[in-house]
């Protein structure tokens, strides 16, 4: 199932950035890294079959918590946000667009195969996360990089 190769891919990704972002960051991605196994686990296992690991609405409300926090103390969006920046936003941001890639195999997947809606949910709010987690890391060393539109004209 591409659903897990992507998810695999997101993963990896996000084990990159841990080395370019600050303890606390790095901490709050490798409980994502951990997640994204159990994410894995869950999405090859059919949902109907009982008794197999699951994600679990406490890791959604887990990522909903510190979403919230980090977000507290940014500034509104006032633009789009070019992927880039301090090198860790930047791994970031890869990872965002790999797990929404990975969301969207998931949904193509459901289709076929029934998945938990938790983990649809899990990757929806992934992809937020890594985004808020970017500005985060981007706040302390000099801010989001803009979309000026028809600034390349």
């Amino acid at each position: 199932m591409t659903a897990i190769g992507d998810v695999d891919e997101a993963n990896s990704a996000i084990g990159v950035a841990v080395g370019a972002v600050d303890d606390d960051t790095a901490t709050a991605l490798r409980r994502i890294q951990n997640d994204l196994f159990d994410l894995g686990a869950d999405i090859a296992t059919r949902y109907e079959i009982a008794g197999a690991l699951r994600i679990t609405s406490g890791q959604i409300a887990r990522l909903e918590r510190e979403i919230d926090a980090m977000n507290a103390n940014l500034a509104p969006l006032t633009s789009f946000i070019l992927p880039g920046g301090m090198p860790g936003a930047a791994h970031l941001h890869l990872a965002r667009a790999i797990a929404r890639r990975a969301e969207r195999s998931a949904v193509a997947a459901n289709h076929a195969v029934l998945l938990s809606p938790e983990a649809m949910r899990y990757l929806n709010r992934l992809s937020d996360w890594l985004f808020v987690a970017a500005r985060h890391v981007n706040q302390s060393g000099g801010g989001d990089v803009l979309w000026v539109p028809g600034a390349s004209r």
